[in-house]
């Protein structure tokens, strides 16, 4: 029996015959001892699957009935298929042949680990990070996202600023590393998000269950973005809104929900007013509908959830920047992270 844990590299497809076509090769080029490729297709309309079996015949299919989106997706893709780690990794970024060991390495030195993201720079600018995830994800007081090299859509070039492992908030979705173990004992993804947040959701849960959440520079991915929801879609503005909210709701402390979401009430609804001034009012309704929809999730959906997990405080985890970043960003013009905690600079 081999001494590599097993890895299994999950992608999930759907309508991504241009994208498979373009990286599956260098996937299917990595070197790792323990390794099995999966292509789960999320119905899809072209011919992704066919056009795989053709041309990567190694590449193990799954068929998912329907779309459920990333999150359900990837539970129902993920029950088929037997491995110590899963990388769930995006059907458009391209791997380095040796980007797997690095990353598995640094999880079996952690045992604690449940989950790494590589680097993640972008494809059309190889020397830049990439916005879904750059070099690990963050977390702000309120709860805003952002990572090292990306704060909102300023993104950083790549000189070696963070080219130390260390542990983030959240693991990026494109390439996403997680003991299958871990994976399973939080359920998986919330399939309510269908997509976008549903990683960080996962990542939070898993600190709040005592694991840590890693990033691992040696290995380094690019990532095109956007193959699904390209920024500034409406509909993608409308699930990071909506879910961001439920994903405070669920991982809180009881004694942070009231003031951390009171708070992101009065911004985000600041935001839907500048979008109406800036001319996007689909932007200002899907910010609303954003909310219409949190309000119906905790009628309809919260009250079924049984969550057993420790409450830990915001503060207590790993990741956290103890600021407003949206404002040392708009009002301090503070656009790279290493210039979030410097005094005194505008």
């Amino acid at each position: 029996m081999s001494a590599l844990p097993s890895v299994a590299v999950v992608i999930l497809n759907w309508n991504g015959r241009d994208f498979l076509g373009k990286f599956l090769p260098s996937v299917c080029a990595s070197v790792y001892g323990n390794l099995e490729i999966y292509l789960a297709d999320n119905a899809s309309t072209d011919d992704s699957v066919a056009f795989t079996q053709q041309h990567f015949p190694a590449v193990k299919i799954i068929r998912n009935a329907t779309n459920s989106g990333f999150a359900g997706g990837y539970n129902e893709a993920l029950r088929h298929v037997k491995a110590d780690i899963f990388v769930l990794l995006n059907q458009d970024v391209e791997v380095e042949a040796n980007w797997i060991t690095p990353v598995i390495e640094h999880m079996q030195a952690n045992p604690d680990m449940a989950a790494c993201q590589p680097k993640l720079r972008a494809w059309h600018d190889r020397e830049s990070f990439e916005y879904a995830g750059a070099a690990g994800g963050w977390m702000d007081i309120l709860g805003y996202t952002f990572c090292r090299g990306r704060i909102l859509y300023t993104t950083e070039v790549d000189k070696g600023q963070y080219d130390t492992p260390q542990d983030i908030f959240w693991a990026s979705g494109a390439a996403l590393f997680i003991r299958s173990a871990a994976y399973f004992e939080m359920g998986g993804f919330d399939p309510y998000f269908f997509a976008h947040m549903e990683e960080v959701d996962l990542c939070w849960r898993l600190q709040r269950a005592g694991y840590r959440i890693g990033y691992c520079p040696q290995s380094v991915v690019y990532h095109v973005g956007g193959g699904s929801l390209p920024q500034g879609n409406p509909r993608k503005l409308y699930l990071n809104f909506r879910n961001n909210l439920i994903m405070l709701r669920k991982n809180l402390h009881f004694q942070e929900q009231w003031i951390i979401l009171s708070q992101r009430l009065v911004l985000d609804m600041l935001a839907a007013a500048k979008s109406l001034a800036a001319g996007k009012p689909k932007d200002m309704m899907a910010i609303f509908r954003a909310y219409r929809d949190y309000y119906r999730w905790r009628r309809e959906v919260e009250k079924t959830l049984t969550d057993t997990l420790p409450r830990k405080r915001l503060f207590d985890l790993q990741g956290v920047f103890h600021g407003i970043m949206i404002w040392r960003y708009y009002f301090l013009n503070r656009r790279k992270f290493s210039e979030l905690s410097k005094p005194g600079k505008k």
